[in-house]
């Protein structure tokens, strides 16, 4: 393995993450097919929780601070659905007004009713990134269980129109993780989308919840067997603020496998820059997960691009919102 590319580079630095995933509720009113949360409601790491507003304001001073110029985003994600925190409007205008850097609130869309998108607009989200993964109605219900298509759909070009009637400058990304049940909708998603004024589509390659949709993980680890492991960008890149208050350091994961500390009682500044932190990316420059079972048993690390391998997230968020967008 060439480590001599792996590393803090670009928008990766070792002073703070230049991203956080906030994860603000473990509900969701979703099933979706390729996400583990109906296995994870019924399990014992479902505990219904809903992030504390106080430690979420923590988490946003300290972005404005120790973060400021660094933190390149927040992202209100799922695993459970955002906007189903009863106090989200509230958290995300706070970030809006304090965190100095962009908001993105990823959300199936199902609660974006153009009253909700008119407040959340005002509050000033600079990016919707709503899941959809399916262009026809048949489609949509066999992969986001519990949801219908025409609603979210109703919703996501009532906020696009919102937009382009009060000229605000927050855009919008429509996302599709193409799967075996759609891959022959793709093309279609992508022109619908783009036609009807979609800022972003993004389509997204299945993965396997940091190894929690065992099928899909047995699948890439069949698929990805003969290939030399690189270390994932994630413990170099992000951390994640859970509803229960930690953090920790992988996105995917499900069942609070990758927790490093509670959030009460650190800072993000220290945990990054701590010993935790230090040995999980040595473990991984080195592949010896021994001390890392998380890490070692996830086949995700593929998908997972470094500044110098191509196009990212982070690249879309910067040129949707450059910095002169910034407040």
């Amino acid at each position: 393995m060439n480590n001599s590319k792996y590393g803090f580079q670009k928008h990766l630095s070792p002073e703070f993450p230049s991203q956080i995933i906030v994860d603000v509720t473990e509900h969701c009113n979703l099933a979706c097919i390729h996400c583990p949360h109906s296995e994870f409601a019924k399990s014992k790491a479902f505990t219904g929780a809903n992030l504390d507003i106080e430690l979420h304001k923590k988490l946003i001073n300290e972005v404005a601070t120790d973060g400021l110029g660094i933190c390149q985003y927040l992202r209100y994600a799922p695993n459970g659905e955002p906007l189903l925190h009863p106090q989200i409007e509230e958290m995300l205008e706070y970030a809006c007004k304090n965190s100095k850097t962009r908001v993105n609130l990823t959300t199936n869309g199902m609660l974006l009713t153009k009253l909700k998108a008119k407040k959340l607009l005002d509050i000033g989200v600079d990016i919707f990134d709503i899941s959809i993964d399916a262009f026809t109605n048949e489609t949509y219900k066999k992969i986001r269980v519990n949801g219908k298509l025409d609603v979210t759909r109703e919703n996501v070009l009532g906020l696009i129109n919102l937009i382009k009637k009060y000229n605000y400058k927050t855009k919008v990304v429509v996302s599709f993780v193409e799967q075996p049940l759609n891959k022959n909708e793709t093309l279609d998603f992508e022109k619908f989308w783009k036609d009807n004024g979609a800022h972003y589509v993004v389509i997204r390659r299945l993965h396997s919840a940091g190894g929690a949709k065992k099928t899909i993980k047995s699948k890439m680890d069949k698929a990805f067997k003969n290939i030399a492991r690189k270390p994932c960008v994630y413990p170099w890149e992000r951390l994640v603020l859970t509803p229960k208050g930690t953090i920790g350091f992988c996105p995917g994961d499900w069942y609070y496998k990758s927790e490093i500390t509670n959030f009460k009682n650190h800072t993000i500044k220290e945990i990054w820059q701590g010993d935790f932190m230090k040995k999980l990316r040595e473990a991984h420059l080195k592949n010896n997960f021994s001390e890392f079972v998380f890490c070692g048993q996830c086949p995700d690390w593929v998908q997972t691009r470094w500044p110098e391998e191509g196009r990212a997230y982070i690249n879309m968020m910067k040129e949707l919102i450059p910095n002169d967008l910034l407040e």
